[in-house]
């Protein structure tokens, strides 16, 4: 039972799902039916809504329509839900779509998940991205609501604080005896190699610039993986920043030591959700602020 329109219905899955013809699967249609309602709902409002490439990305009309559309669907399933209790578990079939950095999903946010699920049900399409860029898949409507560094309310959406997460400098005992034995300063720094999450990670540079003010280019790993920093680290790959919630065992165990106790990067989060008044999404909000409590500052 749907109560959005099959066309708005086809041009989501079109766009959760990648394809058309993973859309129909979705769906339990065919690609043609999914291509038809898309082509209509286009017709309809006189604009393209979608590049037809792989995956399927919307155009700026898409990405409005998108932004209305993802909050809807969350209404729809709860509407459901309330019509027919007794078969409140198969209405809710929807993913709830929220974004989040690794290092959250890593540490706190998959408990947060847990909880919701055995409490309601809750299925979720989770996209991960760093903090400082998750909030750009709210702000295009792919998702209801983002883990991000960002205080700042986007329109139409709310904001809560989650606390700091507080990242130190880490590396193996061999790694500092071999590249830090004088301690950490420019010259080490430049030459030893530095692990970096990815591409859009300033974590480390930000750390160097608290050290030195000096251009310098060291050597690098990128690896995306918040659980991989800590086991490279550990096996001597390089020096990286790390959740302190995932370093307690490794530090514990003198697998790895922190390099420099005294300079620390702390990270203010932020859950930021669509506005519309959904007892979904107020449940994940009440969630996500337990969670993070009792793993950040």
């Amino acid at each position: 039972m749907d109560l959005i329109h099959p066309q708005l219905a086809a041009f989501s899955a079109a766009l959760a799902e990648g394809s058309f013809d993973a859309a129909a699967k979705k769906l339990s249609v065919t690609p043609s039916a999914v291509s038809q309602r898309i082509k209509a709902l286009e017709d309809r409002l006189g604009q393209v809504l979608l590049v037809r490439q792989s995956p399927c990305q919307p155009t700026p009309a898409g990405q409005r329509l998108l932004q209305r559309l993802q909050p809807m669907k969350i209404l729809e399933a709860e509407a459901l839900a309330d019509l027919h209790p007794e078969k409140a578990g198969p209405f809710f079939t929807i993913a709830v779509a929220i974004a989040v950095n690794d290092d959250s999903l890593q540490t706190w946010v998959l408990e947060a998940l847990s909880v919701l699920h055995q409490a309601h049900g809750y299925l979720f399409d989770v996209r991960v991205d760093d903090q400082d860029h998750t909030l750009s898949l709210l702000r295009d409507g792919a998702v209801l609501g983002a883990v991000t560094s960002q205080a700042s309310a986007l329109k139409g959406c709310n904001v809560v604080s989650l606390g700091s997460m507080r990242y130190r400098p880490i590396a193996s005992p061999q790694f500092v005896k071999t590249h830090f034995p004088h301690g950490v300063d420019a010259l080490s720094l430049a030459k030893a190699p530095m692990l970096i999450f990815n591409r859009k990670d300033d974590l480390q540079w930000r750390f160097v610039r608290r050290v030195t003010k000096a251009k310098i280019s060291p050597p690098v790993h990128y690896l995306s993986s918040s659980t991989g920093f800590v086991d490279a680290a550990r096996l001597g790959l390089g020096w990286c920043l790390a959740p302190e919630a995932l370093i307690k065992e490794a530090v514990a165990a003198k697998h790895v030591v922190i390099l420099d106790q005294d300079r620390r990067i702390d990270v203010p989060l932020y859950w930021q959700h669509s506005a519309v008044r959904s007892s979904t999404l107020h449940a994940v909000s009440r969630a996500f602020v337990a969670a993070a409590k009792s793993h950040m500052n």
